[in-house]
């Protein structure tokens, strides 16, 4: 007998999110129409919304999505993901409101943490658009280096509302006109 999953729906200003806990925390967080949506969700998922931690997790995003900060460590989280998707996330959880960070910016800390010379950008990119957990872990706030607002699963769109949600300045960013990471 295997673990069980549960899910719930929550509407945001930016369209329907579906939740899914372990029972105890957070497992994932995702867009409507995101991509990889759901990718780490299992098939024995049951809808039940009265969970503490979905309404924990309903309780923050209220905040959010009304202009305000809250903590990532108000929500009991559990990504699922390899060991190096597991680091990667933790740098995007250190990423303050209103600030992004490039790809190559976390993969020069990956590279430092695991005593190397250099890390792969794409694998950065991977793992950063395979975050479980989007909008808590913020990986809208990852940026091209260049100032390209390239590569978010949830959408060019998406990644420019949560933005300007948090105030962020705008100025130095452009939408790629093409590019796999679109």
């Amino acid at each position: 007998m295997g673990r069980m999953y549960y899910k719930t729906k929550y509407q945001s200003p930016i369209g329907t999110i579906t939740l899914a806990s372990d029972g105890d925390s957070l497992v994932g967080l995702w867009n409507e129409n995101q991509k990889y949506h759901g990718d780490t969700l299992f098939d024995n998922m049951t809808e039940d919304g009265d969970l503490p931690i979905f309404y924990n997790a309903k309780k923050w995003l209220d905040k959010y999505f009304a202009g305000g900060k809250p903590a990532i460590s108000e929500i009991k989280m559990a990504p699922i993901g390899s060991e190096f998707r597991q680091e990667v996330w933790q740098i995007l959880c250190n990423i303050p409101y209103g600030k992004v960070i490039t790809y190559n910016d976390i993969a020069k800390e990956m590279a430092h943490k695991r005593g190397k010379e250099r890390m792969s950008c794409q694998a950065v990119g991977g793992a950063v658009g395979h975050n479980p957990i989007s909008i808590i872990i913020p990986c809208h706030r990852v940026v091209g280096s260049n100032g390209s607002l390239t590569g978010y699963a949830g959408g060019l769109d998406m990644k420019i509302k949560l933005l300007e949600l948090e105030n962020t300045d705008m100025s130095g960013f452009f939408i790629p006109t093409k590019g796999a990471a679109l």
